[in-house]
């Protein structure tokens, strides 16, 4: 089906790049990739949404729902055999993943990532499993992205930011959230955006968004309307909510990833994913708004209806009274991050931006809830339901803006803009005090064995070490004669020689200054060997070390050329030179 459409839609794209200027057809390419992003995503949450419609239609109590908690089971089975067999198991999820891409593989998203992560992650969500669906929105639009800019053989720059207008447009849609979109985008993927990149987002952005508002009946995108407005006298508990979300956040960020870790080290796939559907299951009878992402808990909460979410669940004949039904709601909320990592464990393919905004609710929501049980204060619980989002959100990817944004346009307006701003802050400065790196960040991290912190590293880590490897240097042999040497020296241009043994291990080297009395005194020659010459290296590269080390080794070696080894064996030289020369190329690409 993407071959026809395709075949349909090269031949006037094609058209109209001969006829437009490379700017003009490069916000054309901006305004396809937006339309197609957005449609992929209101596809998908319109399956979803239409399988989550059928399920509340029919589990209305508990014995309604129990066969429906079986359900993630089959839909991580589905997904998993989907990857098995239809993509060989060649398949990547994530936004680790799509900055992984742009960092290390030009910024090229396989073309089956435009299919692999909707079919997947509607398998696993449209059956029940508890994650969320806007990480493979981010990684399909990405990845439309990224093959419209191969297609048409647009430059490294311009991929990099086709490939964020799809993840921005996916957002956008998903959310009719076109601000939040592009600041998703910068914040998350584009870590190091230029001002250039904003216009061809916030063009994406408003496609997939006014795509979604044109198709996109009320219900099905996640939207809410201001009961109270905002009053500076709960300023203090905003304040509280921020520090609460922050530690949360913490909370989310570690459980998630200690669960997702056990659940994967289970190595029987099968006896995984029975694991995995058999604890859902369990989960889902006690706790039925664990079902899905749990966007229509997060509406029942905001309008204040929260006792209707005991009415499938097992334990509702032990809830009668606002205090236990808080209990109750306090465990849904800790419990959601485990039902995520378990989901994702064992096979299902979703993510973590759902999740953390069913966190986040529920946090706003338990903690209003009990200021006014106790008549401290009375403060509008559907305010900090909603604000209580933002900062779970802000406290997990470290986007604050996306947080503060996302809620403002989901919200219908700025009322909430003040409490926003204090609660995504606080949330994330406290999470970001505990831990520098968001889940994904880390995630990203360990895949590119570098941590990425800040611009510069981030700027090396684009660098391949094994591009700047030099391999033109003269190899002596340990056990040669001097003779050997002035040879080599006669016919190099180098002043430094790598020796080896037999099995070409480093054995050290041998530099020109060292040894220049050496060469002026022939009588000298007969008495020593290469080995009586060769000298321990300051340093030594790993073939794979990433380039923030290498760097670090020239400066507190103060030398200008280092050998490579692999294992111990000889690879070649790399200069300082020549990595400072192509660092300085990357910065010039990125401004």
């Amino acid at each position: 089906m993407l071959g026809a459409i395709h075949h349909i839609v090269s031949k006037p794209v094609a058209y109209l790049r001969d006829k437009l200027s490379a700017r003009q057809f490069f916000i054309l390419s901006s305004i396809f990739v937006g339309l197609s992003s957005g449609a992929a995503a209101i596809t998908l949450k319109y399956f979803v949404h239409s399988i989550a419609a059928f399920v509340r239609s029919y589990a209305v109590n508990y014995e309604g729902f129990v066969v429906f908690a079986a359900l993630p089971l089959v839909g991580i089975l589905l997904a998993v055999l989907f990857v098995k067999y239809a993509l060989r198991n060649n398949f990547k999820k994530g936004t680790a993943e799509i900055v992984y891409a742009i960092v290390k593989k030009s910024s090229i998203l396989p073309t089956q990532q435009m299919y692999s992560n909707m079919i997947t992650s509607a398998l696993t969500v449209g059956f029940g499993g508890s994650t969320g669906l806007e990480s493979p929105m981010v990684t399909t639009g990405a990845a439309f992205g990224s093959n419209f800019a191969r297609t048409y053989n647009l430059s490294y720059k311009d991929r990099t930011i086709l490939l964020g207008c799809g993840a921005a447009a996916g957002i956008a849609a998903a959310f009719n959230a076109p601000i939040a979109g592009v600041l998703f985008a910068v914040e998350v993927i584009l870590t190091d955006v230029s001002v250039t990149a904003f216009v061809p987002l916030i063009i994406a952005a408003a496609c997939g968004a006014l795509l979604s508002k044109v198709v996109v009946k009320q219900g099905v995108i996640l939207a809410f309307t201001l009961q109270q407005p905002f009053s500076s006298s709960n300023v203090p508990y905003y304040i509280i909510l921020g520090v609460l979300a922050g530690l949360m956040s913490l909370y989310f960020a570690e459980v998630f990833g200690w669960i997702e870790k056990r659940i994967k080290s289970v190595q029987n796939v099968w006896l995984r994913i029975l694991v995995g559907g058999l604890s859902l299951f369990v989960l889902l009878i006690l706790f039925p708004p664990l079902f899905g992402e749990g966007y229509t808990s997060i509406e029942v909460l905001a309008k204040l209806q929260s006792d209707s979410l005991i009415d499938a669940s097992i334990l509702r004949g032990f809830i009668n009274s606002e205090g236990v039904l808080l209990l109750f709601l306090g465990a849904l909320m800790f419990l959601k991050t485990v039902a995520a990592a378990v989901t994702l464990g064992s096979g299902g393919n979703g993510g973590s931006f759902g999740p953390s905004l069913f966190v986040g609710a529920y946090l706003g929501y338990i903690f209003s809830s009990l200021v006014n049980m106790t008549g401290i204060a009375h403060i509008p619980v559907t305010n900090f339901t909603l604000v209580g989002m933002a900062g779970i959100l802000s406290g997990v990817f470290y986007a604050p803006l996306t947080a503060i944004f996302l809620i403002a346009e989901i919200t219908s307006g700025y009322e909430l803009m003040i409490p926003l701003m204090i609660v995504s802050a606080l949330s994330n400065t406290v999470a970001h005090y505990f831990e520098p790196l968001s889940m994904e960040a880390k995630k990203l991290s360990s895949m590119l064995n570098l941590t990425v912190e800040n611009r510069d590293k981030f700027l090396l880590s684009k660098l391949d070490l094994s591009a700047l490897i030099e391999t033109n240097f003269s190899v002596l042999g340990i056990d040669e004669p001097v003779q050997s040497l002035i040879k080599v020296i006669s016919s190099s241009n180098r002043n430094t020689f790598p020796v080896v043994n037999p099995n070409r291990e480093l054995m050290g080297i041998i530099h020109m200054d060292n040894i220049r009395s050496i060469i002026f005194s022939p009588e000298k020659y007969e008495k020593l060997t290469v080995k009586d010459l060769t000298t321990k290296p300051a340093a030594t590269i790993a073939l794979h070390e990433n380039l923030d080390t290498v760097l670090k080794k020239f400066d507190d070696t103060s030398q200008w050329n280092l050998p490579v080894v692999d294992n111990g064996k000889y690879v070649g030289f790399v200069s300082k030179s020549s990595v400072l020369t192509r660092y300085r190329s990357e910065l010039l690409k990125s401004v």
